[in-house]
């Protein structure tokens, strides 16, 4: 990936605000912000491949539910998983 750490950021932002179902924009929104400015280069692009994986194979992730796409096991992903969404 070929763009600024800022512009990545921007592009992790909107896209976890806007994914099309409220739960998950309100669950992805509130991990993002809480991680993003934390996170190195590499990481970030990991939490844009997450960013970009659908809401149902997400959501299953997250619940620990078999899935219908290989998500790989790394520090954003295991990071996602153990997050408490809190209102």
């Amino acid at each position: 990936m070929n763009i600024s750490t800022e512009e990545l950021k921007k592009k992790i932002i909107y896209r976890s605000s806007y994914r099309g179902s409220k739960e998950m924009d309100a669950l992805l929104s509130s991990f993002v912000k809480k991680v993003i400015n934390s996170l190195n280069n590499e990481d970030l692009v990991n939490l844009y491949k997450l960013i970009d994986i659908d809401d149902d194979n997400l959501y299953k992730f997250k619940c620990d539910i078999k899935t219908s796409i290989k998500i790989p096991n790394n520090k954003i992903n295991k990071l996602f998983k153990e997050y408490k969404f809190k209102k």
